[in-house]
C-alpha cells in the first residue's frame, strides 16, 4: 500500500520536527540562563526547562511508540537524564499498545501455515503484556495440550525500529559533535543489537 511505503519517511519527519524543537527549547534556556546572574534564579529556569522539556519527550515517545517507548525506558534511569525527565518518562514502560486480535491471528497463521484453530485449543485475547516490539499471548496447544505464552512481533515494527535507530543515531552524532561531551553513539549502537539479536 502507498501508506506504508510512505510511513517510514512520515516518522522521520515526526522525530526530526520533535527532536529539534526539544533541542531548541534547551538552546534557548542556556542562552536565556546566560543573562541571568542569580544562581537560584538560573536554576530554577533550568528546572522550568527540564519539565518542559520532559513532556516534549514524553509525546514524542509515547505517540510515535515503538523503539521510542524502549528509549523512554533507557531515559528514565536517574544516571542518565534529569529528574523531571525520569519522573515523566518511567510512566512509559508499561504502556506499549497492543496489536488487535485480528492482526495476530493472521500473523500466526501465515508464520505456521494453518488455521488458528488447527495450532490453539484455546488463545487469550487480551495480551499478557505488549512491549515495544511484541506482545505474548498465553495460550494452549492443540496438539500436545501444553499452556504456552505465545510472542507475537507487532507488524511492520523491524522496518520502523530501523529507521528510529539511524534517526537517533544521526542526531546522537549531531549532539556529540556540537553539544556534549558524551558517547551516546555508542548506546543507539548497543541499542540495535539488543534489538536485532
Amino acid at each position: 500500500r502507498l501508506s506504508d511505503r510512505f510511513r517510514p519517511w512520515s516518522r522521520s519527519a515526526q522525530f526530526w520536527v520533535r527532536a529539534v524543537d526539544i533541542y531548541g527549547s534547551y538552546k534557548v534556556c542556556q542562552l536565556r540562563t546566560g543573562f541571568v546572574k542569580d544562581e537560584e534564579e538560573r536554576e530554577a529556569m533550568w528546572e522550568q526547562q527540564h519539565e518542559i522539556g520532559a513532556q516534549k519527550m514524553y509525546s514524542l515517545c509515547s505517540e510515535l511508540g515503538g523503539l521510542f517507548l524502549k528509549a523512554a525506558q533507557i531515559l528514565g534511569k536517574p544516571d542518565l537524564a534529569p529528574t523531571a525527565w525520569v519522573k515523566r518518562l518511567v510512566t512509559l514502560c508499561d504502556k506499549a499498545p497492543s496489536t488487535p486480535i485480528e492482526v495476530v491471528r493472521d500473523v500466526v497463521e501465515k508464520q505456521f501455515c494453518k488455521s488458528f484453530d488447527e495450532i490453539f485449543d484455546f488463545f487469550e485475547v487480551e495480551p499478557v503484556g505488549s512491549a515495544s516490539i511484541a506482545q505474548v499471548h498465553r495460550a494452549r496447544l492443540k496438539s500436545s495440550k501444553t499452556d504456552v505464552a505465545v510472542k507475537v512481533q507487532h507488524p511492520g515494527a523491524e522496518q520502523l525500529m530501523m529507521v528510529d535507530i539511524r534517526n537517533m543515531q544521526a542526531f546522537a552524532l549531531f549532539l556529540q559533535k556540537y553539544d556534549i561531551n558524551f558517547d551516546l553513539f555508542s548506546a543507539t549502537k548497543e541499542m540495535e543489537k539488543q534489538v536485532f539479536v
